[in-house]
């Protein structure tokens, strides 16, 4: 490795699904790959990890997330894993990390739309280790 690349083992990622056996699968799979997961069981607890919840403008609160990665179902009560990605893309603290979107159905206008939007990846649940692969090849894909 050229040193330009960060390896899975510093990746953080925040796993964010409201199906609980999802979000469990989702961890064990990132885990195994060395990954340190943080899970939230919908895009409003997402939201408040990183930092980008209601009170936002309270700039004397640390950021405290030092989330690489955002990997988010995209059907979710309340707020949509489609409208966490465009929270993350639209704050100025958080658009470079990549966000990832699952889906159990596979539509490809709303796969469109999300990387339209500025997703990294869409991928299919339920997730495998091959997903995980791909994964890591596009994240580590390094960025000159």
């Amino acid at each position: 490795m050229d040193g330009s690349c960060s390896s899975m083992e510093e990746l953080h990622v925040l796993a964010v699904d409201d199906n609980l056996i999802d979000r469990k699968l989702v961890e064990r799979l990132l885990m195994s790959s060395s990954c340190k997961v943080t899970t939230a069981e919908n895009a409003l607890r997402a939201l408040e990890y990183l930092g980008l919840g209601e009170d936002e403008d309270n700039t004397s609160r640390p950021i405290v997330s030092n989330i690489n990665l955002i990997i988010t179902d995209y059907c979710m009560p309340g707020m949509t894993g489609f409208e966490l990605l465009k929270k993350v893309k639209e704050s100025s603290i958080m658009k470079e990390v990549p966000v990832v979107i699952m889906s159990s159905e596979d539509i490809p206008t709303r796969i469109n739309k999300c990387l339209e939007e500025g997703a990294q990846m869409f991928m299919l649940k339920p997730l495998k280790p091959s997903d995980v692969m791909k994964l890591k090849v596009n994240l580590l894909n390094c960025k000159a």
